[in-house]
């Protein structure tokens, strides 16, 4: 049953990242990019509770379904709040929710840090020039169309938080 979580996570990756792609080309995730995390999600929550010796902690603890559950919903809530004040699209808002679900209650600080300083990184770096032998380049020139409308693809910034959250276990496991 490992394997199959660690199949579905691989999967939600490339899921996240197409979202991040989708947003930054066209500022707007698609709805079946969401849906399919949060598919992916119930897979692995079922591939969890079938792999596991004690179901009721694999469902009720904070590090368990539960807390993944109750992050995605608060996160989801943040998003939602942030829409209606016209602070986020709808797409960033709907991101949440799955965003939520794969880092769990306890990634939810981690995130928060991840996403503050890849905020600030990303509004720091829209302020430099671009230099002229690569300004030709498409992935530039998106660059200066997001500078001069002045709408950040959010979603962007919050994949690769995710990302990075997600990789967090990982990277503690290969440190000890």
């Amino acid at each position: 049953m490992l394997l199959m979580v660690d199949i579905i996570s691989s999967l939600a990756v490339f899921l996240f990242l197409y979202a991040a792609w989708s947003d930054f080309r066209t500022w707007k995730i698609p709805n079946a990019v969401v849906l399919a995390l949060v598919t992916l999600y119930a897979l692995r929550a079922a591939a969890l509770i079938l792999g596991s010796k004690d179901v009721g902690a694999a469902l009720f603890a904070s590090s368990g379904i539960g807390g993944d559950i109750g992050a995605g919903l608060l996160m989801f809530m943040l998003g939602v709040a942030l829409w209606a004040f016209r602070l986020f699209g709808a797409g960033d808002a709907k991101l949440f929710l799955p965003i939520g679900l794969f880092i769990g209650w306890h990634g939810m600080l981690p995130f928060a840090v991840s996403l503050l300083v890849l905020g600030i990184a990303t509004l720091l770096a829209l302020r430099l020039p671009v230099p002229l032998p690569v300004a030709h380049l498409a992935f530039f020139m998106r660059i200066a169309e997001i500078r001069t409308s002045r709408k950040i693809p959010y979603g962007v910034i919050m994949v690769f938080a995710t990302l990075l959250t997600m990789a967090l276990p990982m990277i503690r496991q290969q440190l000890q």
